[in-house]
């Protein structure tokens, strides 16, 4: 993608209304544009990422076992009073009348619209487990939208809900889900820490909230360090397996400020493993038993022929708030710093100058090879001046800076930066290429 014919509306300086470090570089960074309080408009950068990061949410839900499907935005609110949540949600849910006097509502969540699916069409045990995901809009009229998409109105969450003929069952699809979020939090380069929560307006009695520690986080939390240090799980989901993780987690000491026990904390956690920092919530997830399936006469004939209500759970995480908060967690004075895994592009070759026809096809030349190599290649062929070149490349955060200029292309060499460390070596084409990888 050349950058003379890209759509990158950069500032040098963020408005004064953007309180906090990912809010301030993703205008500054030209990826987002507030259209009104807590709604933003998703420019060409900020999607790239948007979309990295949803297909690793993706891939994970798949590889755990669950089914994608996808429901609307608007939902009936005689679902809603089904389930009995209709007048109990609050002034958060925006309430709609259409024109032949029906009351929708915006989806802030699914767990009525996905059990009337379910039992639509699932009526043995046999169909059991199952566990339905989408990845959809919500809109939650906050009353004080702030932190840019850390806490907007209308974001994109991955949802997923589990269905089981019993209890036992119903906490391993849980388990299942807990270890699939540490592994897909991971992938996107972040260290999260799962903790005890409360189960709010969802229900249920069992529910943990995922934590990325970063030094601008919303609230304080308290755990043992070695949470922090733990290696993702993988990707073996067989019942035990999934058990011995969720134990081994949950034995050590993890709790926001709300649910904090500073004795049980002493009592429970090594003085040097006493970690204090400060967190944002990511993912939630739920066990909630038959708090819609009985309501909503969601049952299934079991193996001997009585018919039952399933327990549920429900699984979420916050796909457009996990752009803020990898920024908060990965960032410096410059601007962002991208993991590899969900960076817009890989790779962003610099052209010192564009009035020369040797540089010029040096750089072409280096683009074509990385694209060949499957990277994907931002071409900076503007005529602006090397320092501003430098801090866009810095500011938008790509992984690896590639910088091609008259002296460079005499002496047969490049400058390769990387951007999280902001180490520098001159080296032929070749050897850049293969440091890229």
């Amino acid at each position: 993608m050349r950058l003379s014919r890209y759509f990158l509306p950069t500032l040098k300086e963020a408005p004064s209304d953007a309180q906090i470090v990912s809010h301030q570089l993703m205008l500054r960074a030209g990826m987002i544009k507030q259209e009104a309080a807590g709604i933003y408009a998703w420019l060409p950068l900020g999607l790239r990422v948007l979309n990295r990061i949803e297909q690793i949410v993706r891939e994970e839900q798949e590889k755990a076992g669950a089914v994608e499907l996808l429901m609307p935005t608007l939902q009936l609110a005689d679902l809603w009073r089904e389930s009995g949540r209709y007048d109990a949600y609050g002034p958060e849910m925006l309430r709609i009348t259409d024109r032949h006097e029906r009351e929708l509502l915006y989806g802030p969540t699914n767990e009525e619209m996905v059990t009337d699916i379910f039992r639509s069409f699932v009526k043995s045990y046999k169909s059991l487990p199952l566990n339905l995901f989408h990845i959809q809009w919500k809109f939650r009229d906050e009353r004080r939208p702030r932190f840019g998409v850390m806490r907007g109105r209308e974001f994109l969450m991955k949802d997923a809900y589990s269905f089981d003929l019993d209890e036992a069952s119903a906490r391993t699809a849980y388990n299942r889900m807990f270890v699939a979020y540490l592994n897909t939090f991971a992938r996107l380069g972040l260290k999260a820490v799962p903790m005890r929560a409360d189960t709010g307006p969802i229900g249920g009695d069992l529910s943990h909230e995922f934590i990325v520690l970063a030094e601008t986080g919303e609230s304080e939390v308290f755990c043992d360090r070695k949470l922090v240090e733990m290696a993702p799980p993988g990707h073996d989901f067989d019942a035990e397996t999934v058990q011995a993780v969720f134990n081994e987690r949950t034995a050590l000491y993890a709790a926001t400020e709300e649910m904090h026990d500073a004795a049980q904390f002493e009592a429970q956690t090594a003085e040097a493993d006493r970690l204090s920092a400060r967190g944002i919530e990511v993912g939630h997830i739920f066990y909630f038993g038959t708090k819609y399936s009985e309501p909503m006469k969601a049952k299934v004939a079991g193996p001997d022929g009585v018919d039952t209500n399933v327990h549920m759970g429900s699984y979420g995480v916050g796909v457009s708030r996990l752009l803020g908060a990898i920024i908060e967690a990965s960032h410096d004075e410059a601007g962002i710093i991208w993991p590899d895994s969900v960076a817009p592009f890989d790779v962003v070759v610099i052209n010192l100058r564009v009035s020369d026809p040797a540089v010029c096809e040096a750089c072409e030349a280096a683009v074509a090879a990385l694209e060949a190599a499957g990277k994907s290649v931002l071409y900076d062929d503007t005529d602006e001046r090397p320092g501003g070149k430098f801090a866009t490349a810095d500011l938008i955060g790509i992984p690896w800076q590639l910088t091609i200029g008259p002296k460079g292309v005499a002496e047969g060499v490049v400058e390769l930066k990387r951007r999280a460390t902001g180490e520098k070596s001159t080296v032929a084409l070749d050897a850049a290429l293969e440091a890229i990888g």
